[in-house]
């Protein structure tokens, strides 16, 4: 049964009309009006025949040339590429101005597919270079050579890995590469992991499914019941718990003035001798790898304090948790594996292209139990759907840089990029602590913070560093005093580059100090 439309007015719709055999045309903007019986006697070949002179076999929209498209916008990577490290790693303003041609595009008049890839182009200015190795800033990785190569072939496949039966290939690449990320982080061999969009989606995930099982244990199902009237939960959190732990507690419905907070040591670590007790059931939330100091809890000497039946433990190691893949490092995440649930990127330290998450629960069950979704169209017999291990449905074969990168580096290969990141944070912090700036906690990993006087003295060497364009670090207040906060996440960077760094911060101080 279909809708009969009324006669179109126009002469292209109107052949339409009479060729059809029971006069079944479009109006304007919908379809078919009036139930109208189509006869047996009209075939599919018929159909084709008489859709033939409105339906051209090409595909719909202005895609262009898909191949000489792709091939036109890897033309322009490269270049992209091949001038990394020669311009400046931040735009300046007058690179900036080169935004305003978007202001010249117009729905109402679509542009050449060749001429949006010229516009991309001419905004390259003002991207930030946080891939030229000279880019410190937040905790942004480069991109590895093969993650990018990997990248450009994911996006050509658009793979959607929701479940095995939408990719085979893709998800036998995730399976692999979790398997690979458990090991090299040495966490549970039992343990389940799913890719994300990234840490904080890793939290979320992790802090859902403890809540979930934590309420569980108390005879409490939120999947039926919701948390209106759960049972109350202890939350305990380090005072220098990265915000994305917090966001997520909020979205789990568990409010942030429920936290307990713990003291912390000079260097940002939970102190365990003021860890509260633990009357109710807890979620423990740490972490690896303090965003300003990149100093990690002490995790064994905490969790063994625990009543492991009524807590769950959460750790957020966005990069610090990388620091167990290397044996020269591995004790500053000692005791992790204890922990109930972990959250890393791939995006950081490891150098995959943005974005790129990984959530780890020890017990499989309760991620699935928290994440699971059914409906009648979406078979659920599979052994691992990742749909049912994270919040989305549709998702981007993530894996698969992250799994090249893996393959292509070994574990000696990843440890190395830890350990060479690490090293160069350090050699950064000793030029300048040479120089007479101040290095506010011991270094350890691949973060470093410096200051230079007074905090207004501070401030005024980040802009000029900033201005100047040779390296970007940014900003950070440290325990009552502003520092400049150096992150050092992109395996790219060299010896040299941490010299030129080196070299621009100290011209930048004199010229503030000699403007004073």
């Amino acid at each position: 049964m279909i809708r009969r439309a009324r006669r179109p007015p126009d002469s292209r719709h109107a052949s339409l009309w009479s060729l059809h055999p029971n006069r079944i045309a479009q109006r304007g903007g919908g379809l078919y009006d009036e139930p109208l019986f189509i006869p047996r006697a009209y075939r599919p070949a018929a159909a084709v025949a008489w859709l033939s002179p409105v339906c051209e076999n090409r595909p719909m929209g202005r895609e262009g040339d898909k191949q000489r498209l792709i091939e036109a916008a890897a033309a322009v990577a490269t270049r992209y590429v091949a001038a990394e490290r020669i311009h400046r790693v931040a735009p300046d303003e007058s690179a900036l101005d080169e935004l305003a041609q978007l202001a010249d595009l117009d729905l109402h008049h679509p542009t050449q597919p060749e001429a949006i890839l010229d516009l991309l182009e001419s905004l390259e200015v003002a991207t930030v270079k946080s891939t030229g190795g000279r880019y410190f800033g937040f905790v942004n990785g480069g991109v590895k050579a093969i993650g990018l190569a990997t990248s450009l072939l994911t996006a050509a496949w658009d793979q959607n890995v929701a479940l095995p039966v939408m990719s085979p290939a893709a998800s036998a690449i995730d399976q692999q590469a979790t398997s690979w990320i458990i090991e090299l982080l040495g966490l549970p061999s039992t343990a389940t992991a799913a890719f994300c969009a990234g840490a904080t989606v890793a939290n979320i995930t992790a802090i859902v499914s403890a809540r979930d099982s934590l309420l569980l244990g108390q005879g409490w199902d939120v999947q039926a019941q919701g948390l209106g009237g759960a049972p109350p939960l202890q939350i305990v959190a380090s005072e220098e718990i990265h915000v994305s732990v917090l966001k997520a507690l909020r979205i789990a419905g568990l409010g942030n003035d429920t936290v307990q907070f713990v003291p912390t040591d000079r260097a940002g670590r939970i102190r365990p001798d003021r860890m509260p007790a633990l009357a109710e059931p807890a979620l423990v939330l740490l972490q690896s790898g303090n965003v300003n100091t990149g100093h990690s809890d002490p995790f064994r000497e905490i969790i063994r304090q625990l009543d492991r039946a009524r807590t769950w433990v959460h750790v957020d190691g966005a990069f610090g948790l990388w620091a167990s893949a290397s044996p020269r490092l591995a004790h500053l995440n000692d005791g992790v594996e204890l922990a109930d649930s972990w959250a890393t990127d791939a995006h950081k330290w490891l150098n995959a292209p943005y974005d790129s998450g990984i959530v780890v629960v020890s017990d499989g069950s309760a991620l699935r139990r928290s994440m699971r979704m059914d409906a009648s169209y979406v078979p659920t017999t599979d052994e691992r759907p990742l749909m049912n291990m994270g919040l989305q449905m549709s998702q981007a074969a993530r894996a698969i840089s992250t799994w090249a990168i893996l393959a292509t580096e070994g574990r000696e290969g990843i440890a190395a990029m830890v350990e060479r990141s690490c090293d160069h944070a350090l050699l950064l912090a000793d030029l300048l602590a040479a120089a007479g700036a101040t290095v506010q906690a011991p270094v350890v990993l691949n973060q470093a913070l410096v200051s230079f006087g007074d905090d207004t003295v501070t401030d005024a060497v980040i802009a000029e560093v900033q201005r100047r364009g040779t390296c970007w670090l940014g900003g950070t207040t440290w325990q009552g005093r502003r520092a400049m906060r150096v992150s050092v996440s992109d395996t790219s960077t060299t010896v040299e580059d941490i010299q030129r760094c080196a070299e621009s911060v100290i011209e930048a101080w004199g010229r503030v100090r000699g403007s004073r």
